[in-house]
């Protein structure tokens, strides 16, 4: 059977369907206490944003962070949402052997699944600080899941575990909440400056199955179609009777 010329146009529709949504949520002001993290303070600092308007269900979550100040060893903190927590940062260098993790002042990373390895032990590999002497790069979340005030042995510096992807197939639509302590006194002051979630969607199974069930039906009828004016086309002309 042979397809009429509308049918990649037809394609076409059933593609346009099923492209992922790219949503860029930021966030840089109205942080209680100005983005201060308490210094040696459990309690830490969040901040609860609600996202809405997004379609299709998450297929990457990618968190960036700009964080100034403190010392990065000293932080701990976590994405929350839909009941799921996604470790981003756990004392970062502190392994067996180095109780006190590293000593660089902030970040300004994005952490994503597609990073090359954990920020966990960025210091073991290459990596590079700004101006303001800042982690930056992209890197997987932490990873480790013990409490920061575990012993050193506790922690990994090649933790497993699913990451962000954990908050893949929810609806992107609904409260989100960072988290962020500094669990050790001294090292100065850490401030939140800005983050973002940076979410990429997929179409609801049901919508891409209809996209595509509506783009092949609409191929059959035109195809069916242009059978039955052929067949008539070549069907024997006779003179009006009378």
């Amino acid at each position: 059977m042979k397809f009429p010329k509308i049918f990649p146009a037809l394609l076409l529709g059933c593609a346009i369907t099923a492209q992922a949504g790219v949503y860029d949520n930021s966030y840089s002001s109205g942080f209680a206490n100005s983005g201060d993290i308490p210094v040696g303070n459990l309690s830490g600092w969040s901040d609860s944003e609600t996202i809405s308007g997004e379609t299709g269900t998450i297929g990457s979550v990618s968190v960036d962070l700009n964080i100034s100040g403190g010392f990065n060893g000293s932080l701990y903190g976590y994405l929350e949402y839909n009941g799921v927590l996604v470790t981003l940062l756990n004392r970062v260098g502190v392994v067996s052997g180095n109780p006190f993790g590293y000593g660089d002042s902030g970040f300004d990373i994005t952490l994503s699944s597609s990073g090359a390895s954990s920020v966990h032990s960025y210091q073991s590999g290459s990596y590079s600080v700004n101006g303001s002497g800042q982690l930056t790069g992209t890197w997987q979340p932490d990873g480790n899941t013990v409490s920061p005030l575990a012993s050193p042995s506790s922690f990994s510096s090649s933790p497993s575990g699913t990451g962000l992807n954990a908050l893949n197939g929810f609806s992107p639509d609904g409260t989100w909440t960072l988290f962020l302590a500094d669990v050790v006194s001294g090292g100065g002051q850490p401030q939140v400056l800005s983050y973002s979630l940076d979410i990429t969607t997929v179409p609801e199974p049901v919508n891409l199955a209809l996209g595509i069930f509506g783009g092949v039906m609409g191929v059959v009828a035109l195809a069916r179609s242009k059978r039955g004016v052929t067949a008539r086309s070549g069907a024997p002309c006779f003179p009006p009777a009378g």
